[in-house]
């Protein structure tokens, strides 16, 4: 076995990113996912490693858990600050929630059964396997759904989110519910977790709000990160539901005006908040790019290319790819009704599903399962999305130029403004920022 060498370590982390920005390049050419580059990519670095006899699996793991602890906290963040909560947006907002949900559970449960009747027995465990393959990934929807019209944009965006944090809580509170068999048990203390979770949400959210204005130095969004994180951290430690302190924060910061009202409002610096919230985002934003890239690449560093080569794999993933768009034809015919076509193939499954599936804990992993299905459902749904995209004549647009979105909505706002004080303000505040 070849001895680790730090300065072989950094060469090869730096030319991951690198290329991760390439195949963002040429996703916005080819329209091919860079999804599934990444992942040809970690496969190609596996077979490498093989042959020069670079040992990885090690450490592997190790750090797959400590990013997977990450990544979920920057992309829960990462969507909730997206969220706009506006009184215009409301019908988008409740049919995307209500889609999002219903397919999430509808689609598990059937997928349960399929993954009881040819891998696993317990029906708690298939479930628990289940619940990963019926998320839908925001990771790869935001990036990919610039060009459409904003109406179906928004609505992708919205249910892609509510998918991935929905879909996160429903995992854990299946772990968490493990060995507990009474309903009326497991009901009251969900409410009751909730309930403590959200109150304790609201008040760390508006703290942080209120004190991260004051803050004067410029070095302050990584440590406002690592509060979060050990926040996070520290209600997992006390089984609460963490993710939901994220998301109110998330969701308070980007619609500070909606919740300080009144006598509030005077508490909150507008401008300030706003600055704050623009560097959040693309610091947010390059954090969860760079846990996307090595994700993806050790995805595809675990995988063995022979357990895709079975027909019974095969054949569950057609039969989970079945019911995975015919349950989300039902659910878009009935909240969105019409032009569905692009939105139902839409549905990519990615580094949600691989998060979830690595932290299945030891006693519920199940050795019959193949996860070669895990590979067909992601590799397949991400092919799906590229054909729609394209058949609608839509461009893939790269993750980066995103970033440039705020900006843009700044302008339309100064250019939409009726007194020169208010453009004169909002002019400076642009200016401030950059």
């Amino acid at each position: 076995m070849t001895e680790f060498n730090a300065y072989v370590a950094v060469i090869a982390t730096s030319l991951v990113i690198i290329l991760s920005y390439l195949f963002n390049l040429i996703s916005k050419k080819t329209n091919i996912p860079s999804v599934l580059l990444l992942v040809i990519l970690g496969i190609g670095l596996k077979q490498a490693s093989v042959y020069f006899g670079i040992g990885t699996g090690e450490y592997l793991f190790a750090i797959l858990e400590i990013l997977g602890i990450v990544g979920l906290t920057m992309i829960v963040l990462e969507a909730a600050l997206d969220l706009e909560l506006t009184r215009e947006k409301w019908p988008i907002i409740w049919k995307s929630f209500s889609v999002a949900l219903l397919g999430l559970v509808t689609t598990s449960l059937l997928t349960a059964y399929v993954i009881q009747h040819f891998f696993i027995d317990d029906f708690f465990t298939a479930m628990v396997y289940a619940v990963p393959l019926s998320i839908i990934s925001s990771a790869i929807v935001i990036p990919s759904v610039g060009a459409l019209d904003e109406e179906k944009k928004e609505f992708l965006v919205y249910e892609a989110t509510f998918s991935d944090i929905l879909g996160i809580m429903f995992f854990y509170f299946l772990l968490g519910h493990a060995e507990t068999a009474q309903t009326h048990t497991i009901v009251l203390d969900v409410v009751s977790n909730i309930l403590i979770t959200i109150l304790l949400s609201g008040i760390i959210s508006y703290t942080l709000v209120l004190i991260f204005q004051k803050l004067d130095t410029q070095v302050k969004l990584f440590l406002l990160i690592s509060v979060l994180l050990l926040l996070y951290s520290i209600g997992k430690l006390f089984h609460l539901s963490s993710l939901l302190i994220i998301l109110v924060f998330g969701l308070v910061l980007n619609n500070h005006k909606l919740f300080f009202f009144g006598k509030l409002r005077r508490l909150v610096n507008s401008r300030d908040v706003s600055g704050t919230l623009h560097n959040f985002r693309l610091v947010t934003m390059e954090s969860a790019f760079v846990v996307r890239t090595f994700f993806f690449v050790i995805f595809g560093m675990t995988i063995t290319v022979s357990t895709i080569l079975n027909w019974k794999v095969a054949l569950v993933s057609a039969l989970l790819l079945a019911i995975l768009y015919s349950l989300r034809f039902v659910w878009l015919k009935l909240f969105v009704r019409r032009k569905i076509l692009t939105q139902l193939f839409i549905a990519p499954r990615g580094l949600i599903t691989i998060l979830l599936f690595f932290s299945i804990p030891a006693e519920l992993q199940a050795a019959q399962f193949n996860a070669g299905v895990l590979l067909f459902v992601i590799l397949l749904t991400s092919i799906f999305m590229t054909l729609a995209l394209v058949i609608g004549g839509n461009k893939i647009e790269p993750y980066e130029d995103f970033a440039s979105s705020y900006w843009q909505q700044v302008d339309r706002e100064i250019d939409n403004m009726d007194t020169t004080e208010s453009q004169r303000e909002l002019a400076e505040k642009k200016q401030e920022v950059n």
